[in-house]
């Protein structure tokens, strides 16, 4: 599992194939990532933003940049993890994910980047 740790902030990220409902010949790539961010600070923190670089082994890198995490802006106290999954469908059956999360430190307000490890996203019939 890709992990990271940057400001004693813990990232881990699990990822899987998503099979296609409908098997089509243009249809996208789909995988499922479940991240795992784990607060081994001192500090109450609150993670704020995500930035994401998609890239496709066919096509240009992508950028996605938006507030929190499926729809929340989770808060961690010292010692605390938050765990949440979300996906992504790209057009080949290769990719990577990797980027950053944008966190407040709640006693001072400070704002602070926590690295996100770079993950493979591999069909598994391309691990042959």
């Amino acid at each position: 599992m890709p992990t990271a740790i940057t400001h004693d902030i813990k990232i881990t990220v699990e990822t899987s194939y998503q099979k296609p409902r409908v098997e089509l010949p243009d249809s996208d790539y789909t995988f499922a990532y479940r991240i795992t961010i784990e607060n081994h600070s001192e500090n109450t923190i609150k993670l704020l933003k995500r930035h994401w670089y998609i890239v496709d082994s066919l096509s240009d890198k992508t950028e996605v940049e938006g507030d929190g995490v499926v729809g929340l802006q989770p808060e961690l106290e010292p010692g605390e993890s938050h765990q949440y999954i979300s996906g992504c469908a790209i057009r080949s059956d290769l990719g990577k994910m990797y980027g950053t999360y944008t966190m407040e430190r709640q006693s001072d307000g400070k704002l602070f980047e926590v690295r996100i490890p770079e993950f493979k996203l591999i069909a598994p019939f391309r691990m042959n």
